[in-house]
């Protein structure tokens, strides 16, 4: 009955999932319909745009050409016009000379013979018609105007759509997701010299698979990529996975969008849990800051109480990791007394995580480290079996140590501005490093024997967190070398829960 139930319950998950991806791809679907609507709608309206941009520029050339043959027109026909009324009005002149020279030929006295022959002589010497050029000073030809649009029909029949280049192909096995960065690859799929350059979308997810239509990020994008290779730098990861599409581009169009790709980028995302955090401290998601004239009242009234029961309201915060919305921590009062303490909201309890913690320069003394979730609400940090950190103080006299169980070990090293925590739950490892050089400080070793908080402790300053980190890759190394270097530890692992 047991294992009949347990198939039907694998049967019922896997068609559930099988339903939520058939789900996701009619979404899609839907999507794309509407896009090939929307983007048909707009590209006949460029297209008619174009079109008409054409008509306008063709209607120009028309006028501007039809304009000049009208004025060579005229020009020709002003100066055959000018030229006409030259010739005749010379031709009338040597008529009217020609009748007179007839007459004088009848002239019988010879003193008024000779006078007629002189004035005729004169006349015709001052004659217009012996001046005139008798070569029109224009032709009629106007070839020179005409037009042959053969070649531009030509050009004209070969428009065509632009050449869209083809979607580029990410390519999984040269993808790499480390040290907060991803740094993606793709390549053509046959090679195109007219490619400008590349674009790159990417969006954060908590799907696995195919890209979402619903409920998902917008994509986010990088333009004018030269390379087939991009890296995203300095990523908080706080989702579970990134979408990634790749699209080329000419210098005139973009092309088809290359299949998605899905890659991992999980890491630890917690803030601080301001509900059961000491009244002393103020208190938001990253950062906490010691608040001097918090709660005096309310502390007043537990002080030199012992810790004894387990009252008051869950935090509605308190997860553990990979099932946030489950609380595994229970109810706890507040802290009190000088355990001016305050935990994560998220449970650890397994895996290898990373977080780092920058103190404000002028913190007089501050803790970071992990706990059980029994910590005790006088309990410091590190004074018990149940936490582990190190502590840095800078009042009076300036120390900075690891401790556990009320057993501290100084430190010989700098104390650095950030602190980066390594957590290997199922390893039983504590490590705290220089964040910036990843310089070891200290490691705990030992066993969980349960869920495990982070921890923070800060009197007189304030304390930043960064979260969402992967392990850095130059722990992960240092982690190899520094497994089998565990003596200078042991001094403080005797007692271990």
């Amino acid at each position: 009955m047991d294992s009949q139930k347990e198939a039907l319950q694998r049967i019922i998950t896997t068609l559930a999932s099988k339903n939520d991806e058939i789900q996701n791809f009619i979404d899609t679907l839907n999507h794309t319909l509407k896009g090939v609507q929307a983007n048909s709608s707009s590209i006949l309206l460029e297209l008619d745009e174009e079109f008409d941009g054409l008509y306008s520029i063709l209607d120009e050339m028309k006028e501007s050409m039809t304009n000049s043959i009208k004025q060579e027109q005229a020009r020709k026909s002003q100066e055959l016009q000018s030229q006409l009324s030259q010739c005749n009005n010379a031709l009338e002149n040597s008529e009217e000379l020609l009748e007179f020279a007839s007459r004088s030929l009848d002239i019988k006295e010879p003193e008024e013979f000779s006078k007629a022959a002189r004035q005729i002589k004169d006349r015709v010497t001052m004659a217009s018609a012996f001046r005139l050029s008798l070569k029109p000073k224009v032709s009629d030809n106007m070839t020179h105007l005409m037009v042959d649009f053969s070649q531009e029909r030509q050009m004209l029949q070969t428009l065509k759509f632009l050449p869209v280049p083809k979607a580029p192909e990410i390519d999984p096995v040269e993808c790499l997701v480390a040290d907060n960065c991803v740094t993606v690859a793709w390549r053509m799929p046959e090679e195109d010299n007219k490619i400008d350059h590349f674009i790159l979308e990417y969006r954060k997810t908590n799907f696995d698979g195919l890209p979402r239509v619903k409920d998902e990020r917008c994509w986010e994008l990088i333009d004018y990529i030269k390379g087939t290779e991009y890296t995203l730098s300095g990523l908080k990861f706080d989702s579970k996975y990134m979408n990634f599409r790749v699209r080329a581009c000419n210098k005139a169009v973009a092309g088809e969008y290359s299949d998605p790709i899905t890659l991992e980028t999980k890491a630890l995302n917690f803030n601080l849990d301001s509900s059961s955090s000491h009244l002393n401290l103020k208190v938001e998601d990253n950062c906490v800051e010691w608040d001097p004239t918090g709660g005096k009242s309310q502390e007043n009234k537990v002080k030199g109480k012992e810790n004894k029961g387990r009252s008051g309201t869950p935090s509605p915060k308190r997860t553990s990791v990979g099932s946030r919305p489950s609380s595994i921590r229970g109810s706890r009062d507040r802290f009190t007394g000088e355990s001016y303490t305050v935990l994560g909201d998220t449970a650890i309890e397994s895996g290898q995580h990373y977080w780092e913690v920058r103190a404000q320069k002028d913190c007089k003394s501050y803790s970071v480290g992990l706990a059980y979730k029994t910590l005790g609400k006088f309990d410091q940090l590190g004074k018990t079996n149940t936490s582990w950190c190190i502590h840095v103080n800078n009042w009076l006299q300036s120390t900075f140590a690891a401790k556990h169980n009320n057993k501290a070990k100084a430190l010989d090293v700098v104390v650095p501005e950030r602190i980066g925590v390594f957590c290997d739950f199922d390893g039983g490892q504590l490590s705290f490093y220089n964040a910036s050089s990843k310089q070891l400080l200290y490691s705990f070793k030992t066993k969980f024997t349960q869920p495990v908080l982070p921890g923070f402790m800060v009197w007189c300053g304030r304390l930043s967190l960064s979260t969402g980190l992967q392990v850095p890759s130059a722990v992960k190394t240092l982690q190899k070398h520094e497994n089998g270097m565990s003596g200078s530890t042991s001094s403080l692992n005797n007692v271990m829960q």
